[in-house]
């Protein structure tokens, strides 16, 4: 058997010097951020497909509120409300689900993989761990460093990634898809029961002119969240393989159909904001039904039994995830009441303004879906040296793409305004808000890339407990700015909720704490 010598010039991960700091790992090999290395394109691979996907919702959102906001400003306003509504209600079963899923993918096919081809080549030399070795891919608790890390050994009482049949098997595939369809109808249920009380908690009153077209287009697009919560849970499953170029093809696709029904239910059926909503969920339902096509062709769903899904596993750490949402859902929520209360005007405004923030800040999460892919597999080999690389590479581009998107939204925000809304009023808000949303993408694109991060390294707990805490502090400042500085004054408590944000994952790193005390000497 030949055995072949590998330099160090030639190791794509080269070992990491643990005599230094832990905080320099912002700054390792950062003249090489751009270097289309294994590295740089596994990142590419990932990240391009994922921040297109994650972009394009928002996209035919925008697109939804270009074409209400031809019908008026109260329309505007009152879409504005509901979409907020929905879209933070379904992020807290969204993203617990899809970030749990992605890493606990990414781990099961990882040890399927090295597993089967230990067996293939039969022999402990070549490198390649045997059966009774592959539970010792996942890091243990115990005493001593590892017992930082928060990773538990997966079940391998069945082989967890097995193929059979051209199909794979992935345990924790089984469970998002049983968990998400559940999901998605007691989110059905609760927004179409409740949105009435719902609207009212979000400021708009009984009597405001944005009541009735707030209720219709909340109820018509709720009957559009089973297709969501699905499609996102089969995104997950996709993101653990590293494949995300089947849900952007399913996630563009989707959103066509939206922007194309659109005008003809919109202005041609004259439906309004009805119309607008029955485009959307007819999107997603197509979404759902191409996402749940492709992946029965690639993984056999039908576990041997309900004890082999991994449902304990989800409750557990999709417990932590919740927290952290709940806290990041009540601080946008909170900033979305805080300007309907202060007017159709100014929530106008900030619909606009907020959702050019969420979109061009979310191409940044492509990022955050490529650290995650490879943080987990990366950590489930016990490979700390491209764990290492992986982080300071995703970190070092994602601050050089806060930094474009912030040139680049601070000079079209200022000439684009118009496409949204022709009434003065809400353009001189859109002028106020302008600054903050340029300004801020640079620390968006780090807290996203941060939260990637935290959960490829499964860091669910710290994730969820230093979000709460930044949240009370958040939610404070917005109670206290808005009251004082009105329209402005939300903006400024935004800013201090995404620096916050940032500063929680520069803390966990770049002291080498948690799963990350491999970076201490």
């Amino acid at each position: 058997m030949a055995f072949s010598i590998m330099s160090e010039e030639d190791d794509p991960y080269p070992a990491w010097d643990k005599t230094k700091t832990p905080i320099r790992i912002f700054f390792k090999d950062a003249r090489h951020v751009f270097k289309l290395d294994e590295l740089g394109r596994e990142i590419a691979r990932i990240a391009l497909p994922a921040a297109l996907a994650l972009a394009a919702d928002p996209v035919a959102s925008l697109v939804d509120t270009a074409f209400i906001g031809q019908i008026g400003s109260v329309e505007l306003a009152a879409v504005g409300v509901a979409i907020a509504l929905f879209n933070q209600v379904s992020r807290i079963a969204i993203f617990p689900l899809v970030s749990v899923t992605t890493s606990f993918v990414a781990e099961e096919d990882t040890i399927g993989s090295v597993s089967i081809e230990a067996e293939d080549n039969n022999d402990t030399e070549t490198g390649f761990f045997t059966n009774d070795e592959k539970s010792s891919m996942i890091p243990q608790n115990g005493k001593g460093e590892d017992a930082h890390h928060s990773r538990k050994p997966l079940d391998t009482t069945f082989e967890n990634g097995k193929v059979e049949n051209g199909r794979r098997y992935i345990p924790s595939a089984s469970s998002a898809l049983v968990i998400g369809g559940v999901l998605g109808l007691i989110q059905a249920i609760f927004l179409i029961s409740g949105a009435r009380p719902l609207l009212n908690f979000m400021g708009v009153k009984s009597d405001s002119l944005m009541m009735t077209p707030a209720q219709q287009y909340l109820t018509l697009r709720s009957l559009g969240a089973p297709a969501v919560l699905l499609s996102l849970a089969i995104q997950g499953v996709f993101r653990g393989f590293k494949d995300t170029k089947t849900p952007l093809y399913a996630t563009v696709a989707g959103d066509a159909t939206n922007i194309i029904l659109d005008p003809i239910f919109i202005f041609i059926f004259r439906l309004g904001v009805s119309g607008a909503a029955i485009a959307h969920v007819i999107s997603q339902y197509l979404i759902a039904l191409i996402l749940f096509w492709r992946l029965m062709g690639q993984v056999d769903l039908l576990p041997p039994s309900i004890k082999h899904l991994q449902f304990s596993r989800f409750l557990k750490n999709g417990f932590l995830l919740l927290m952290r949402v709940i806290a990041v859902t009540f601080c946008v929520t909170l900033a979305a009441s805080l300007a309907a209360r202060q007017g159709s005007t100014s929530m106008a405004a900030f619909q606009v303004c907020l959702q050019v923030w969420l979109t061009t800040s979310l191409l940044a999460d492509g990022l955050a879906v490529a650290g995650q892919a490879i943080l987990a597999t990366a950590f489930a080999q016990n490979d700390h040296d491209k764990a290492t690389a992986a982080a300071s590479r995703v970190l070092q581009l994602g601050l050089f793409l806060g930094l474009m998107l912030s040139v680049f939204l601070g000079v079209g925000m200022t000439f684009g305004a118009k496409l949204f809304t022709s009434d003065v009023d809400v353009l001189r808000f859109i002028g106020i808000g302008i600054p903050f949303v340029a300004a801020t993408q640079p620390i968006n694109a780090l807290a996203f890339v941060f939260d990637g991060i935290n959960f490829g390294a499964s860091d669910f707990a710290y994730s969820a407990y230093s979000m709460v805490l930044v949240a009370i502090i958040s939610i404070f400042c917005l109670f206290i700015l808005s009251s004082t500085k009105g329209f402005i004054g939300i903006w400024v408590a935004l800013t201090i909720y995404m620096s916050l944000r940032t500063l929680a994952g520069f803390g966990r790193i770049g002291t080498g704490t948690g799963p990350w005390y491999f970076l201490r000497n």
